[in-house]
């Protein structure tokens, strides 16, 4: 299960209004390979399932996950900062034994 912060939450719900997105999309967490720690984190908006998908819900926000990526990702918090050390989204992800500097990608 993927959980977010009650700042992500905010956060994710002032992106889609910002983009008139209506409530059939969801947010969409992935992991790629890539990145200084050798996988890297990766959102977006979408409204449409793909087969194999795992979703979950945490504060009525709707959160979708591929099963590759859920392997790496179960037991992830989401938050998000906006204070003067960085701004964005941080994963704090229990199954990462390295991440890097930036915090956008990690290693298990």
């Amino acid at each position: 299960m993927v959980t977010v912060t009650d700042k992500a939450k905010d956060k994710i719900d002032h992106l889609m209004q910002d983009a008139n997105l209506d409530s059939s999309y969801f947010l969409r967490v992935s992991v790629q390979g890539g990145g200084c720690s050798g996988l890297s984190y990766n959102m977006d908006f979408d409204n449409e399932e793909k087969k194999g998908d795992q979703f979950f819900e945490d504060k009525g926000l709707r959160i979708a996950l591929d099963m590759k990526s859920f392997l790496y990702l179960a037991g992830t918090e989401l938050d998000f900062s906006d204070g003067l050390n960085g701004k964005g989204f941080n994963f704090i992800n229990p199954n990462a034994s390295r991440t890097c500097g930036c915090g956008e990608s990690f290693s298990v």
